[in-house]
């Protein structure tokens, strides 16, 4: 089956929510509802890939902020759950990475669900992460 992986920076929110709830990804990302913000979320990424399928439709997905100099944040990597373990989500990382270039870190806090893919793939996991959380919604 013939996967497209191309640059969407103009992806809408509606099709962010859906492969979020498509992915499993709904259950910890509490905006999912709110079209609004998942809009920002978007126009505020640097980099906006998708993997479509023959049909055109949205399977795979992912968004990272990045400075192209030294580091990216990868922030949702999202692969619907009927094409889970096709490789997608690998590649949507490795172009992801190469779109922002080597030479930054990819970084990315892992759903507690997908730890154990980032393990299986081969992702090194660190240890010296700090998070302020956000405001409540």
């Amino acid at each position: 089956m013939p996967f497209v992986y191309q640059l969407e920076p103009d992806l809408t929110a509606a099709e962010f929510q859906d492969i979020l709830i498509r992915s499993g990804l709904d259950n910890v990302r509490p905006v999912v509802s709110d079209l609004d913000r998942l809009d920002q979320m978007l126009r505020n990424a640097q980099i906006v890939l998708t993997c479509r399928n023959e049909d055109k439709k949205l399977i795979g997905f992912s968004r990272a902020i990045t400075d192209y100099a030294y580091c990216t944040y990868l922030s949702e990597l999202a692969v619907d759950k009927d094409n889970q373990c096709n490789g997608i989500g690998t590649k949507l990382m490795k172009q992801t990475h190469e779109i922002a270039g080597l030479q930054t870190s990819l970084i990315l806090l892992s759903a507690s669900d997908a730890a154990e893919y980032y393990n299986k793939i081969g992702v090194p996991k660190e240890n010296l992460c700090f998070v302020v959380q956000r405001n409540k919604d």
